[in-house]
């Protein structure tokens, strides 16, 4: 695996290398959230499993994986995954992915996002060296652009898609 260090935590949130046992809870969200999400389709347990034994098993045997996934757990329940996604690792940077368990939005949706955020900064910028990390997302959650204000984050730009989706871009650079 590319990072030393495997546990990162942050007062009850702790961020660890994805899990198997929490796919199934993953494809639910996944199913609830296609709104915001470039999935075209809801997934399948099939697609699942095939997903975590084929993709997401290889990802800890490379140095330099194209995605970085983490099981995000509050007070040891889990309650969101995400990572580095759309990794360059010439020009050190990468996709933040965020998703998050759908019962749990309308109540902690900017706190528990801007914890993602600092433990990602932590990933990225202090573990990997990485030189920016941004976030692309379809512009239909209002919170998340607050959570992306509290944590510096800057937009970048703005754009309709092929799809005919609004889109926004936010992006950190690391401090030298």
């Amino acid at each position: 695996m590319c990072l030393d260090k495997q546990i990162f935590k942050l007062d009850d949130f702790i961020l660890q290398p994805i899990r198997d046992e929490d796919k199934f809870s993953i494809m639910r969200w996944r199913n609830d959230q296609l709104y915001h999400l470039r999935q075209e389709k809801p997934l399948s347990v099939s697609d699942q499993e095939d997903y975590f034994s084929t993709v997401v098993s290889n990802l800890f045997t490379k140095s330099q994986p194209n995605q970085i996934l983490f099981s995000f757990d509050k007070d040891s329940e889990f309650i969101a995954y995400g990572g580095l996604v759309h990794i360059d690792w010439i020009t050190k940077s990468a996709e933040i992915s965020f998703v998050m368990d759908t019962q749990l939005e309308s109540s902690f949706f900017v706190d528990f996002w801007t914890s993602f955020l600092i433990l990602m900064e932590e990933v990225a910028f202090d573990e990997l060296n990485f030189n920016k990390i941004f976030t692309y997302a379809f512009d239909v959650r209002p919170l998340l652009y607050e959570a992306l204000k509290i944590r510096n984050f800057k937009e970048e730009l703005s754009f309709i898609n092929e799809d005919n989706k609004a889109v926004r871009v936010h992006s950190k650079i690391r401090k030298v």
